[in-house]
């Protein structure tokens, strides 16, 4: 088991502080599938979260104060997509990015950007009773694929794409 794990009522309760400030972020990753499905459906390490860049000085003052502050560098970490913890168990995956004002937002390098519309990250679940914003299901599914798969993308791909009627990805069969 990792040493991080972002339970039910701690992803609720940081969800909920955000809101309070008027940081608006979509829930991704396992999180994201969890309440796609509306249901928590395995343990999770991490809370992956978008959020625009310009909304990044909020998110910075509610995880301060929840002592969310250190950096937690991974392998691959670009200044758009980084991880936040508190040195103990919890851990917050922020993958930044800037609406480009066309319905469309940019992730990404420059060089090298990945453009998506804003309605990729405007679908609607449910943690632990709340609403939250999270992934579109067909996005998430795509956002599961491209690297090494682990048990838990298994696991989250097969479940989305039975509730939501997707084809799996051929990497998946």
């Amino acid at each position: 088991m990792s040493r991080y794990v972002m339970p039910e009522a701690e992803a609720i309760r940081l969800l909920g502080s955000l809101g309070e400030q008027g940081v608006d972020v979509c829930v991704g990753g396992g999180w994201g599938v969890d309440a796609l499905l509306g249901e928590q459906t395995r343990e999770h390490s991490d809370l992956d979260l978008w959020l625009e860049a310009a909304a990044l000085e909020g998110l910075f003052r509610v995880f301060v104060a929840q002592d969310l502050d250190r950096i937690h560098p991974w392998p691959g970490d670009r200044p758009w997509n980084f991880v936040l913890h508190n040195g103990r168990t919890r851990r917050v995956d922020l993958h930044l990015y800037e609406t480009l004002g066309d319905g469309s937002v940019h992730y990404g390098s420059i060089r090298d950007p990945f453009v998506l519309p804003e309605s990729a990250l405007s679908h609607v679940g449910v943690i632990q009773g709340q609403v939250v914003r999270c992934e579109d299901p067909s996005w998430a599914v795509s956002f599961h694929t491209g690297y090494g798969l682990r048990p838990s993308d298994r696991h989250d791909v097969t479940r989305l794409c039975e509730r939501y009627g997707l084809d799996l990805p051929s990497e998946y069969r």
